[in-house]
Order: structure tokens, then sequence, then C-alpha cells
């Protein structure tokens, strides 16, 4: 009986003493680790992207209280937008020439012509916009420290440009790449130097290298034709006073032998923007006719 006990008692150790081997043991002596490869993905930045056209202040608004309290300054890099909250810092870029400037959004507008910023003069200028009076450009948010001024060109242009921003949205975020759009060492240049920028994805886009300002092919409103010059400098003048944003000018003519004095509305980029502008000067009283020229 008593040997009986004893060799009990010495399985019942044993057991013991194996279990408490067994869970003592690390991880590694009773299971197999498998490891599963895995790639690195590229990472996804999204930004703000605008894309549309873009005018600029007329030097008439100099000192004009703006939408957000601050005074405008010709002088000081800012623009409006319809939404954008204020302080918002924008890289602008015209699509044509590769300029950039970032400005800061101080007002709201603009609320015509089918634009989607107004800039500044001094931001306005390096893009070629005084000159031409609108300009089709792309522009994105950048952080709050981006130093306002003359910028370089964002290197995925033609991405951003790409990007389809839907017109009725407020501000949209699109995801863009963060690839170099175009490769200097292989972009081709045309023989009017012409870079051709472009991505894997996107429609090749053209941005002209040349300092030169060249501005497309546009559309002017002649708001009337005059033989007596008064006539024609009366519905100037109302047209500035009504729209003084636009840019309006006499232009003289000689039609079967006499002098006539036409009233030219705009530089406009696209006809359905002067067709709009057209309409409104209709509601006032004057008429007008949508004219294709060339603006330089």
């Amino acid at each position: 009986m008593i040997l009986f006990r004893r060799s009990a008692l010495l399985v019942l150790s044993s057991c013991f003493f194996f279990l408490l081997s067994f869970l003592s043991a690390p991880a590694h002596a009773t299971t197999r680790r498998t490891t599963k490869s895995t790639v690195a993905s590229a990472p996804s930045v999204s930004t703000t992207v605008l894309r549309g056209r873009a005018s600029w202040y007329a030097s008439s608004f100099q000192g004009r209280r703006t939408t957000s309290g601050e005074r405008y300054n010709r002088n000081k890099y800012t623009c409006a937008h319809k939404t954008l909250p204020f302080g918002t810092r924008l890289r602008v870029t015209n699509v044509k020439n590769g300029k950039s400037v970032v400005v800061r959004v101080s007002d709201r507008g603009p609320f015509r012509h089918q634009r989607i910023l107004d800039l500044s003069e001094i931001a306005a200028r390096p893009l070629g916009i005084t000159e031409c009076g609108a300009a089709t450009v792309v522009a994105e948010v950048v952080a709050d420290e981006t130093p306002l001024g003359p910028a370089t060109t964002p290197e995925n242009l033609a991405a951003l440009y790409a990007a389809d921003p839907d017109p009725e949205a407020a501000f949209t975020t699109y995801s863009v790449s963060t690839l170099p759009a175009v490769n200097a060492d292989s972009a081709s240049v045309d023989a009017h130097g012409a870079l051709i920028a472009a991505s894997g994805t996107a429609k090749s886009k053209v941005i002209s290298t040349a300092e030169t300002v060249n501005c497309p092919a546009g559309f002017l409103i002649q708001a009337g034709s005059f033989v007596d010059a008064a006539n024609a400098t009366a519905v100037q003048a109302r047209i500035k006073a009504l729209m003084p944003e636009l840019k309006v000018e006499i232009a003289q003519e000689l039609l079967d032998g006499r002098q006539r004095s036409r009233v030219l509305v705009g530089q406009f980029g696209e006809k359905p923007e002067a067709e709009a502008v057209r309409q409104q000067l209709l509601l006032w009283g004057i008429g007008g006719l949508v004219r294709e020229v060339a603006l330089r």
C-alpha cells in the first residue's frame, strides 16, 4: 500500500514538473513563427486643388474694404475666393507660362464671369494676368508658413492640372501624385520654346517657357459703334461704373469714309464668359456683340 502511494506521488510530481516546464518555455520553442512579407505602398498625398480662370482687381479697388475687414492693397499678395477660409494660402500657377505665386485669401469673390480667383495686382503681374486680363490657372492649398510672393513651379503641375475639380463644389480635396510630372532631362521642347509636361496618367499639357506674355485668342464685347465720340465715351463711363473690374476701351475705325468709335469690353478667355457679361449689360440697357479676337 505504501509502495503504491509512493508510485502515485512520483507520477503526480513528474506531471507537475512537465506541465510547469511546458508553460514556462519560450514561445519560439513551442510554436513556429510565420513571417509575412509586406510591400510598402507609396504615401497617398491629398491636396485641395482649384482649376479655372483667374482675373485681377482693377486699380479702382485700391484701399477699399474687403469682406475680411482689411483694406485691399494692390502691393500685397492677396486674392479673393468664394468659400476658402480667410488666411488660406494658395500657390497659383499659370498653366501657359508655368509662373507661380503664393497668395493669401483675404476677400470673397469673384462672383462674375465664371472665374475662380481674383488676384491683387502684384500677384497677377508675374503670372501675365495684368496683360491678358485673365488666365487659366491651377491653385493648390499650401502650408500657412509658406512665404508669400513668387514661387517655384510645382513639379507635379501636370498631375494637378489633370485633377478634375467639381466646379459646383466649394472646394474639394484630391489625391495627386507627388512625383515630378516632368523630367527636365527628358522633356521635349518644340521650336517655339514650349515645354511638354506630361505624367503617366495625365493628358499632356503645353507650358510655355517664354518670358514674354503671349495672350491667347479670346473674346471681346462690342458695346456699340458710334459716329459721335461723345456717345462712345458716355457708354464707356456707364459700363465702368456698373462693372469697374472690367476693361473698357474705345477703338477708332474708319468705316465708309466716316470715323467711328467702338466701345470694347473685356478680355475674356472663353465665349460663355463673354456671353454672360453681354447678357448682364443687356439687362442694363446696353446692347452688344461677342467677337472673337487675338488679344495680343
